[in-house]
């Protein structure tokens, strides 16, 4: 755990050596935002639920969604209580206000993962895209400080996860309502 320690220290002070720079923290400050409470991804789900041809993906957005958090920030934040970066490292100034919650998994990463696996399942283009944000935005935490690589890297790998099982899982559920409504 202390080799790992000291990999995630050193790519975060890699990054806060070499990237950082006025117009670029605005950047990932705006990215971060989006990512606050998971935000863009519920406007993006409610817009998805509004339309009748769009709403299974915004159904089954969801319930990744809900997943994520319940998971991510329910669970396994409070079961690890990992502290953040800047508490355990004194050379790690946050470029953001200090979040009070434990650092492991990412929640920004965990909920837009799992958005964007959800609506790549159906929607490939629309889907890059979305992976192309949720890269920005966890790529914005680890930039701002705010938490170590494997946090982010567990967030994107549980987001995928919660996201392709909402998909299979949420598309049999509904599948099935369907048909019984239909009896």
């Amino acid at each position: 755990m202390d080799t790992l320690l000291a990999l995630d220290h050193a790519i975060l002070s890699y990054i806060a050596l070499h990237f950082q720079n006025g117009l670029l923290t605005a950047v990932m400050r705006f990215c971060s935002a989006l990512g606050n409470l998971g935000a863009v991804w519920i406007v993006l789900t409610l817009f998805l639920l509004a339309r009748r041809k769009t709403r299974r993906c915004g159904i089954i957005m969801a319930a990744a969604l809900l997943a994520g958090v319940l998971l991510g920030e329910g669970l396994l934040k409070h079961l690890i209580s990992r502290p953040r970066p800047f508490l355990q490292f004194d050379d790690l100034t946050p470029l953001i206000p200090p979040p009070q919650s434990f650092s492991f998994p990412s929640g920004h990463s965990l909920s837009s993962f799992a958005a964007a696996t959800a609506l790549f399942s159906f929607y490939r283009k629309p889907g890059i895209c979305a992976f192309a944000l949720a890269a920005a935005i966890a790529f914005s935490r680890l930039y701002l400080c705010v938490h170590f690589p494997t946090d982010v890297f567990a967030g994107l790998i549980l987001g995928i996860t919660v996201g392709l099982a909402a998909y299979f899982i949420g598309n049999r559920v509904l599948d099935r309502l369907h048909y019984a409504r239909l009896r």
